[in-house]
């Protein structure tokens, strides 16, 4: 019921619109005509008004509408996000054209403006050129909404990497997006950014995630033994999913091994938990079963006349 009550304000719009006649006949005398002057000269502004006050109402309600169907709460929220990403944008293209009809039909409605306007039209060729290289920045920024709009590379709610910072698309408007970062700071940028530098989008097709743990080790690590407790504690945690993981060694430097572990978790903010509970967990098991094999410097040492054994003679020799 709620959402019907955006039609109101236009409803009581139009009925005090159907009783303007005799409210004006009440309180206005009528011209020697029997013409009542101002029914005469603004009921098409109040009619233009008025529908176009219904205009924006539906629209919001229409919106209401089709998002009550879908639940941005739900585990596999893939598609909802899908449309509320395009139905927040459209409805705000809406509300933009018809507001914009609006103001150009009322002005126009005034002889001195129309006359005004039509002289305008009639020399705008230098003018108009002038005017779009100064405003391309604006409409390319509105066509940049309406573009997001319909090719969606990122939705609501997505997880995405901008500027080196992580978050989620909190806003999408026609001129500006929203990014929520992690701390709850809020990054601003304009649409046209997104079209024009690259950007991670983690959620792009679903929402589950994989993500790395890079370990540092002694040579002399048993890397079985570390699987076999990476099992353990994907096990004995709700973080993970179940569907990837992975103990792999991929890098082998000067003194240590790299080691890498892939896990996944449902989404993005699981899979940081997971990640943040598998590196604690796995660190505290070599400390307690191998100590020896953490990263250590070797140091050999030297007499300053070679090897330590050429120093020492045989005692048979002696």
């Amino acid at each position: 019921m709620k959402k019907y009550t955006r039609l109101i304000p236009s409803l009581l719009f139009m009925l005090l619109f159907s009783l303007a006649p005799a409210l004006a006949d009440f309180f206005f005398e009528n011209d020697e005509y029997g013409h009542n002057v101002i029914i005469d000269d603004y009921s098409h502004i109040l009619v233009i008004i008025g529908f176009s006050w219904f205009l924006i109402g539906l629209s919001k309600t229409i919106k209401s509408v089709v998002l009550k169907r879908h639940d941005l709460d739900k585990e596999d929220n893939l598609q909802s996000r899908k449309v509320y990403t395009q139905i927040n944008i459209l409805e705000k293209v809406v509300i933009f054209i018809i507001v914009l009809f609006t103001v150009a039909a009322v002005l126009l409605s005034f002889d001195g403006i129309r006359k005004i306007g039509i002289g305008i039209f009639a020399s705008a060729g230098v003018a108009g050129i002038v005017i779009g290289l100064s405003a391309q920045k604006v409409v390319g920024t509105l066509l940049a909404g309406i573009q997001i709009a319909i090719t969606q590379p990122f939705r609501i709610d997505d997880a995405v990497v901008v500027e080196n910072e992580w978050g989620w698309i909190e806003e999408i408007n026609l001129t500006y997006v929203v990014v929520r970062i992690w701390d709850k700071r809020r990054m601003v940028l304009p649409t046209t950014y997104f079209l024009e530098k690259p950007f991670q989008n983690w959620t792009r097709t679903s929402a589950d995630i994989i993500g790395s743990v890079f370990i540092h080790t002694d040579y002399t690590i048993p890397f079985k033994a570390l699987r076999d407790e990476l099992s353990r504690i994907l096990e004995t945690t709700d973080l993970w999913d179940g569907k990837v993981q992975v103990l792999q060694v991929t890098d082998a430097r000067e003194h240590t091994v790299e080691i890498r572990i892939l896990v996944s978790a449902k989404n993005s903010p699981t899979n940081w938990d997971l990640r943040v509970y598998v590196r604690e967990k796995m660190i505290e098991y070599i400390q307690k079963k191998f100590p020896e094999c953490l990263p250590r410097t070797r140091v050999a040492l030297e007499s300053p006349g070679g090897d330590n054994r050429d120093n020492h003679p045989d005692p048979s020799l002696l």
